[in-house]
């Protein structure tokens, strides 16, 4: 078992570790953290990372389950006290290493299960100069179709000063069970209309939004740095998530699919989720560049 891959540039540095579900340690430029670092990596459960990968599905799935092709298939809750499933189990598992050099490592992870899903899977993180990019490709090896969803889950700094833009089209309210219940436009929600740079909201914020162009842009003005993420057609969802405004992260969250997209009215392919039949792949990737701020 190899505890952590580091990569590097002439700027920035990423740790990955392959044991706690190929998730990023750090990610650092020129020696400041721009996601929440992680003390003792090799320790660390795969939720305290500072980045997870999100395979085969994001976020929660409720009713103990879905409806697919009209199959029912079981799924159950794998994070306690989380009485749901969430974000499938490539977050939880071991990857390998089968490519490191100085500047990028790939991993890869053969999983049978949770439920129906059966898939390989290959994560790349690489750097160049300033830009970190995250790529992820499955190949469904289950012996029917399925819905796959795929994501990157970072926790970036959060600070009082930070500012963010990520346009989209809808935000999702939620219920009790942090689930989607009614979609409305971003303006409804004036704190939660990035559409135009502005600073997080001081209460909690745990949503899905949709009809993302895959443009974000995260500003730390303490530090004199941004962050422009640019990601794959197929991630046009996000989700955001700080549960205040004094904690120390804020998670930006590129996925492909809505919060229990599965189980949403008209079916999981109007939600996002990628239908694969046996020996089908899909793919995404996200890049985060580093700029200085101009003074």
């Amino acid at each position: 078992m190899i505890e952590q891959v580091s990569i590097q540039s002439s700027a920035l540095r990423a740790d990955i570790v392959p044991s706690r579900g190929a998730g990023l340690a750090r990610f650092a430029f020129n020696g400041q953290d721009l996601f929440q670092p992680v003390p003792r990596p090799g320790r660390a459960p795969p939720v305290d990372l500072c980045s997870m990968v999100l395979v085969p599905w994001s976020n929660r799935i409720s009713g103990g389950g879905f409806t697919f092709d009209g199959a029912f298939y079981p799924l159950f809750p794998n994070r306690p006290p989380d009485p749901l499933p969430i974000h499938g189990n490539g977050f939880q598992s071991e990857w390998i290493v089968s490519r490191a050099q100085s500047d990028l490592v790939e991993l890869k992870l053969a999983s049978s299960g949770p439920g129906p899903f059966a898939y390989e899977a290959t994560m790349t993180y690489a750097v160049y100069d300033y830009e970190l990019v995250m790529a992820l490709s499955v190949i469904s090896r289950s012996q029917i179709p399925l819905p796959y969803g795929l994501g990157f889950h970072p926790f970036l700094r959060r600070t009082a000063e930070m500012l963010l833009t990520a346009p989209a089209k809808g935000v999702w309210l939620h219920n009790d069970s942090n689930l989607p219940e009614k979609l409305l436009p971003p303006n409804e929600v004036p704190d939660w209309d990035f559409s135009r740079q502005r600073q997080l909201p001081h209460r909690k914020i745990n949503n899905g939004f949709v009809g993302w162009n895959g443009c974000a842009d995260v500003v730390w003005p303490e530090f004199g740095l941004g962050l422009a993420i640019s990601a794959s057609p197929t991630l046009s969802n996000y989700i955001a998530f700080s549960p205040s405004a004094d904690a120390p992260f804020f998670c930006f969250e590129p996925v492909s699919h809505a919060i229990d997209a599965h189980n949403l009215p008209g079916g999981a392919d109007r939600h996002g989720l990628i239908r694969l039949a046996p020996g089908e792949s899909t793919s995404i990737s996200c890049r985060y560049q580093v700029r200085h701020l101009s003074k």
